[in-house]
Formats: structure tokens, sequence, C-alpha cells
């Protein structure tokens, strides 16, 4: 097993053919991550999620941006204080609305809003909601290579069978980067975090891939990043859909066995 803040080893029975067994197992592991804010000589709590550990600063910066408490200009200070904590420290000058946190609610699909107010909420939020166009096109076979390059790369994956991934793709087909987590989001906030810290974004010319379905919430997460099309091997929500579509991304599901559906920007595929 190699080693890894993720992985955690266990000793399980398991049956096979008929016949009960001891043999070790590795589990991922989920741990809570206080998310804290460090503005004014003031330190908050923002968000504690469950995570998988490490690359808790890539996670920390890509869940502020993604969620629209910062924006990507500012140059922050981030410091892992302790297991399981992170501050963000904000530059001298640089303030954050502690009320708009507090009236924070729309990111999350099982947040309780949904519609036409989830929507336009996002929509204002976005600020690299003009980027994506139609700016580029790609040919139906890409899509269909990007699942085993991901698989291919999955670390935990391998190990546990229980962790949620994305990648981010070149035109074609290149993996460029990628990261795992128990939680979809988290694996896409890393993922944004990453590009954030190297001064990548807007993400308006790569392709986003999904080891699961496609929610709402992860199409607001890239659409932040300016990325025009998201794949996902699973299914895609209505409203996950809906907000594509608004933002003007391309959204394929169901990408398996040499196939995948289209269920808008189709514009950006070339047949």
């Amino acid at each position: 097993m190699p080693e890894h803040p993720g992985l955690v080893p266990r000793q399980i029975h398991r049956f096979r053919q008929g016949k009960m067994g001891i043999a070790a197992d590795v589990l991922a592991v989920e741990e809570p991550l206080n998310i804290r804010i460090t503005s004014g000589g003031a330190t908050r709590s923002v968000a504690i999620t469950m995570r998988t550990p490490g690359r808790d600063e890539d996670l920390a910066r890509g869940f502020l941006f993604t969620e629209g408490v910062l924006p990507a200009e500012v140059k922050v200070t981030v410091e892992i204080e302790k297991e399981n904590v992170v501050t963000v420290t904000l530059p001298t000058g640089q303030s954050v609305d502690w009320k708009r946190l507090e009236r924070h609610s729309y990111t999350s699909s099982s947040c309780g809003v949904c519609g036409k107010t989830s929507l336009e909420q996002v929509y204002a939020a976005v600020p690299y909601g003009d980027v994506p166009g139609v700016a580029f096109r790609v040919i139906p076979e890409v899509i269909n290579i990007l699942p085993a390059k991901l698989r291919e790369a999955q670390e935990l994956f391998e190990e546990t069978g229980g962790i949620h991934a994305v990648g981010l793709f070149d035109l074609s087909g290149g993996l460029l980067h990628f990261a795992e987590d128990v939680g979809r989001h988290n694996a896409l906030d890393k993922l944004i975090g990453y590009a954030l810290k190297q001064g990548l974004l807007p993400l308006d010319q790569h392709l986003l891939l999904l080891s699961g379905r496609a929610s709402f919430e992860l199409i607001q997460k890239a659409a932040m990043a300016g990325i025009g099309l998201v794949a996902a091997v699973g299914a895609p929500s209505s409203l996950a859909v809906a907000l594509a579509e608004e933002m003007g991304v391309t959204l394929c599901g169901f990408v398996r066995g040499g196939g995948f559906n289209v269920y808008c920007g189709e514009k950006r595929l070339v047949y």
C-alpha cells in the first residue's frame, strides 16, 4: 500500500466462493476539514467539509473561489495550522463580506434552492461567464478516451475502489491534472485550487471529466473556472443541464463503452 494520508489499512472478513476468510483491505479516509479566513485581525470558520486528507491547501483555495467567497486575483496566504484545520489569510486592505457568507447557500445541490433563482444567482457570481462561447471544437473520439486515461491515473481508487476523481484535459485528450476525494465536489475544488495557484484560470481551452454523475454544484464550479466542456461517466441532473445550458457549457453524460450523450452545447462537437 502506498504511503498517503488518504489511505488507511483495515483487516476485514471476505466471503468468496462459499468460504469466509480474513483479508487485508484499504479504505479511503474521510475526515472533516475546517476552512477558516483571517481578515482584518479576525479569524472565522467559513466551512467544514468532509474530505480525503491531502492537498488541503488546493481544496481551501478552490472552495473559496468556486463558492464565490474570494476572487481569483486576490493573493492569499494559506497555512495548515494543525490537523484538519486550514487558515486562509487575506492581504492587508482586502476584506471579506461576512454577512454574505452567512447568506451563502445556493451552491449546494442539496441546500433546497432550485430552478430559476438558482441559475440567476450562479450566473451573477461567475467571473468568466462570457469566456467559453464556442471557442473550440472537439471530435467525439477525444471524449471517448478520457475515462480510461483518468482511471489509469487514479492511485487512491486503485487501492480503495471508493473514491471520486476529476480530470483536466487539453483539447486533444491529454491528461494535464487530476484530483481524488471521497467528495466529488472536493475533488473538483482541489483541481481548480491547483489551477488557481498556478495562475491558469480561466480554463477556457480545457475539458473536464467527472468520474461519477454531473450535479448542479459541479457544473457551477466548472463554470466559475471558465471550463467550456464537462463530461461525466454518469448521468447529469435536470438542474445541472439547465445551468450548463444557461452558462454555455457543453455537457456530456454516460461517457462509456465508446459513446456518450450530449445534453447541451453540441456545437462544440465536430461529427
